[in-house]
């Protein structure tokens, strides 16, 4: 192996509000500066970590974002090959790039009127697909699609989007008052995933609602965070939608996979019929004719964006073959721009056949991407394994 093909299954990116303005439909784009005016009025900046992260980027106007040769030069340096893109580019609340419009992203579009939400999500994907274009064999699109504002016009938009040469849906990660993701009215969009070869994907952003700005808020959020994007992940499995649906691919992004082997153990217990479920009988299998695990051995995956020590530890019981990684550029709590760093330091006593799944061969799997046009991107940019296994 001359140099490994690294895939990021966790990317982000997003133009300056002006940008989203000009492929909003028209009638919507008054109330569009009216909603980013109201969240320029409510920001917080911690300017002094701002400055700390310009100065160390070297991207004072956070071009990595949307321009598509700053985003080229920096995958290069990073040594990532290609990468999926999810929206919300800008997480240091400067407003020099703008969330998907009305919300419709990472947030999930809690609070706003549905019709403009998925504006917002249709203004989103039609830029997505302009910047993916610009360079095709490194830039991998999820479509943001908020299937809880209307299941026709979700499958309306995941068709325009597959048209438009986008590889997956971002489905809200919290159904807040709509009907969880178990209700029989999504099978419309699970099948038109399945069928149009659309990964479906939930994202790390939204979290508890429930609680006042108080004491805690923050690390409330932080604890409680991942198990808000995990929970669409036992709905769907348990709630047999690829027994339904086999072709479909699930990937839960940014959200770790640590907590994997221990929810899917105790899932397989309960179809098993373990002592303290006995009284149900078989109640546990009527949804499902296989064993929980073996769904999510086939269907689902994990883009563990910076995956930590205990991710690398556990990849076995995870499925070396169901875990990706992923930089979340050009995000600061990812691996940008440290990259080559970061791989090196996880994935040191890793096998290279190991290494080589988890950093690219699984994503290029999942999304169908060209290997053969992406090997010469790979050979010129790509870490060797003598630079990731140093002693």
């Amino acid at each position: 192996m001359r140099t490994y093909l690294v895939i990021s299954a966790d990317g982000h990116a997003g133009p300056p509000p002006a940008v989203y303005r000009e492929y909003l439909d028209p009638e919507f784009r008054e109330a569009f500066d009216s909603h980013q005016a109201e969240l320029e009025a409510g920001r917080m900046v911690n300017t002094e970590f701002v400055d700390e992260w310009d100065e160390e980027t070297g991207d004072h106007e956070m071009r990595a974002g949307y321009d598509p040769t700053v985003r080229d030069a920096i995958l290069d340096q990073e040594g990532v090959a290609a990468e999926v893109l999810f929206p919300d580019a800008d997480v240091l609340g400067t407003g020099r790039l703008a969330s998907s419009p009305f919300g419709s992203g990472l947030g999930s579009g809690v609070g706003v009127d549905p019709s403009a939400v998925k504006a917002g999500a249709r203004a989103h994907n039609r830029w997505l697909a302009d910047f993916c274009a610009t360079n095709p064999d490194r830039r991998i699109g999820v479509a943001v699609v908020p299937i809880t504002a209307g299941v026709e016009d979700a499958v309306t938009e995941i068709r325009a989007a597959a048209e438009r040469g986008l590889r997956g849906v971002m489905i809200p990660t919290r159904w807040f008052d709509a009907v969880a993701y178990n209700d029989p009215c999504y099978e419309p969009v699970w099948s038109t995933c399945a069928d149009a070869g659309m990964v479906v994907h939930t994202h790390s952003g939204a979290g508890p609602a429930d609680y006042p700005l108080g004491p805690g808020f923050l690390s409330i959020y932080a604890a409680e965070a991942w198990w808000w994007a995990a929970r669409p992940f036992w709905v769907l499995v348990l709630a047999g939608v690829f027994d339904r649906h086999p072709a479909l691919r699930y990937s839960i992004a940014e959200n770790g996979a640590w907590w994997v082997p221990d929810i899917v153990q105790r899932m397989d217990e309960k179809w098993d019929g373990a002592h303290n479920t006995r009284k149900f009988g078989d109640a546990f299998k009527l949804d499902l004719s296989r064993r929980p695990s073996e769904y999510v051995d086939a269907n689902c995956f994990f883009a563990a964006s910076t995956p930590g020590a205990d991710e690398i530890a556990r990849r076995h019981q995870i499925g070396v073959g169901n875990l990706m990684w992923g930089n979340d550029l050009p995000h600061p709590e990812g691996t940008y721009p440290h990259t080559r760093t970061w791989i090196a330091e996880r994935f040191r006593d890793v096998p290279e056949d190991e290494t080589a799944r988890i950093l690219g061969a699984t994503a290029a799997e999942v999304y169908g991407v060209d290997v053969d046009a992406l090997r010469a991107v790979a050979d010129r940019i790509g870490p060797t394994p003598a630079d990731v296994h140093q002693s």
